[in-house]
């Protein structure tokens, strides 16, 4: 059986994506891997075992295309109200909070945010399904 360990995406300053990611998610470095051109940087926090993996290409200015593939990756929290809060007073602009109802009940209550390369993040209560 295969088991999912990390994403990856690109990423042009790594400095600033640390500390999103770190506000944001509460990531932290699990390991970081520099070579002649490029860094590697996996993190994580206790919640994961999977990792997301952030990939920095010297010498890259241009933002990278998300093309039409590309969806968000989702997160789940305690407290949604809080971590739109937190969000908000970091200054990194999260959308409304908004439910999504099926057949009357209650399937999710989530909002997005954006990372400083444009990778949307969905934050979804714990409830349900989203554990």
């Amino acid at each position: 059986m295969a088991k999912m360990i990390h994403a990856m995406i690109r990423v042009i300053d790594l400095d600033a994506s640390l500390i999103f990611y770190k506000q944001a998610l509460d990531l932290e470095i699990a390991e970081r891997l520099d070579f002649d051109g490029f860094s590697l940087v996996y993190l994580r926090n206790h919640e994961n075992d999977m990792e997301l993996e952030l990939t920095c290409n010297e010498g890259t200015t241009e933002p990278y295309t998300h093309g039409t593939g590309y969806g968000h990756i989702a997160v789940a929290v305690d407290d949604l109200e809080a971590e739109h809060q937190k969000l908000a007073e970091l200054k990194y602009n999260p959308a409304e909070i908004k439910e999504f109802f099926r057949e009357g009940v209650l399937l999710a209550k989530f909002f997005f945010v954006q990372d400083p390369d444009g990778y949307k993040i969905e934050f979804l209560q714990r409830h349900g399904r989203y554990q």
